[in-house]
C-alpha cells in the first residue's frame, strides 16, 4: 500500500502537523519538529506531545509513516571542530525530540565537507557523528537523505550513502529518504523507463531496498546532472509525469511515506489525489 503526504506545517505546536496532513488528504507527512533554522528551540512540552499522539492516532498516522526532518543547519561531516559539536548536539537534540513523540525515524542531509578536507573524510565524520547519536538514544533511525550535490554536499551518490551505512555500527537503527529531484539532478536518469529499472537495480546492489525508508517525491525545475537542488510541482518540471506513474505501481514503494516537497502547498490535496489516481495503471517490474 501506498501512503502518500507532504512536509506539512507545525507551526503553533508539533500537534498541528497530523491535523494539517489529514486536512489535505494525506495518509503519510513529515514535519519540522523545532523551527528548522534556529540551532536551538524550547523543549516540547508535556501536552505537546500527548497531543501529537491523540492526534495521529485520531487521524491514523502511524510512526512508520511519519518522516520528520532535522534542522538545515546541521552539517554532521563540519571539518570545523567548534561547529561540528553544535551539529552533533543539535542533531541528538532532534532524535530525542522524535524519542519524545514516539517516533521511529529522521531524516536528514548527510553533510559538507566546504572543501576544507576530503570527501572520505568528511564521510567517515558523518559516520561517526551518527554513532555517537545511536549510542545516546534508542528507537529511532537515522536517515540518511540522498542530496543533488550542489556546493560541497555529499550523499549525491549511491557510494557515498553505502560508505556511510557501512561505517554505521547498529545497522538496524540506519536507512535512507531517496528525492526524485535530487537524484534526477545528481546524475540519476529515473525519467525514462530504461533509465528507472537500470538506477533503482544499480540502488539496490549498492545500497539495498532493505534501507530505503521514506522518499520525497518532488518534480525537478533543472534538468539531468546539474547537481542543482530545486523542486518543481509535479509534472510541471524536467522529470515530468511518468516516473511518478512507475513509483505508484512499484512495490518496491510500499508502506514507507512518500512526502511531497513541491514547492505550492495549494497544490498539495490535488499531487495527493493525483498519485493515488495513478495506482492501478501500469504495473513496474524491475
Amino acid at each position: 500500500m501506498k501512503y502518500i503526504g507532504a512536509h506539512v506545517s507545525a507551526s503553533g505546536g508539533v500537534e498541528n502537523a497530523p491535523v494539517n496532513a489529514h486536512e489535505i488528504g494525506a495518509k503519510a507527512f513529515a514535519l519540522f519538529t523545532k523551527n528548522q533554522k534556529q540551532w536551538f528551540s524550547k523543549p516540547l512540552t508535556e501536552q505537546n506531545i500527548n497531543l501529537f499522539k491523540e492526534n495521529c492516532e485520531k487521524y491514523g498516522f502511524k510512526p512508520e509513516h511519519i518522516l520528520p526532518h532535522d534542522s538545515y543547519l546541521i552539517n554532521l561531516g563540519n571539518p570545523v571542530a567548534e561547529n561540528l559539536k553544535k551539529s552533533r548536539s543539535a542533531f541528538l537534540d532532534e532524535i530525542r525530540r522524535c524519542e519524545l513523540l514516539g517516533l521511529d525515524r529522521l531524516n536528514f542531509h548527510p553533510g559538507s565537507h566546504l572543501k576544507q578536507i576530503s570527501e572520505e573524510e568528511c564521510l567517515d565524520t558523518i559516520a561517526e557523528s551518527i554513532n555517537i547519536t545511536l549510542n545516546k538514544t534508542k528507537g529511532v533511525t537515522a536517515v540518511i537523505e540522498n542530496t543533488a550535490g550542489q556546493g560541497t554536499n555529499l550523499g549525491y551518490k549511491f557510494e557515498h550513502l553505502k560508505y556511510i551505512i557501512d561505517r554505521v555500527e547498529d545497522k538496524s537503527r540506519v536507512g535512507v529518504c531517496l528525492d526524485t529531484c535530487h537524484s534526477y539532478t545528481a546524475g540519476y536518469d529515473i525519467k525514462s523507463e530504461k533509465g528507472y529499472k537500470k538506477i533503482f537495480k544499480e540502488f539496490d546492489r549498492i545500497v539495498g531496498f532493505n534501507y530505503l525508508k521514506g522518499m520525497h517525491i518532488n518534480d525537478s525545475k533543472k534538468d539531468l546532472a546539474t547537481r542543482v537542488d530545486r523542486h518543481d510541482s509535479l509534472g510541471k518540471g524536467f522529470l515530468g509525469e511518468e516516473v511518478f506513474q512507475r513509483i505508484m505501481n512499484d512495490p518496491r514503494f510500499d508502506n514507507i511515506p512518500l512526502i511531497l516537497e513541491t514547492p505550492d502547498d495549494s497544490l498539495w490535496e490535488q499531487e495527493i489525489k493525483w498519485l493515488y489516481s495513478l495506482i492501478g495503471i501500469r504495473e513496474i517490474r524491475e
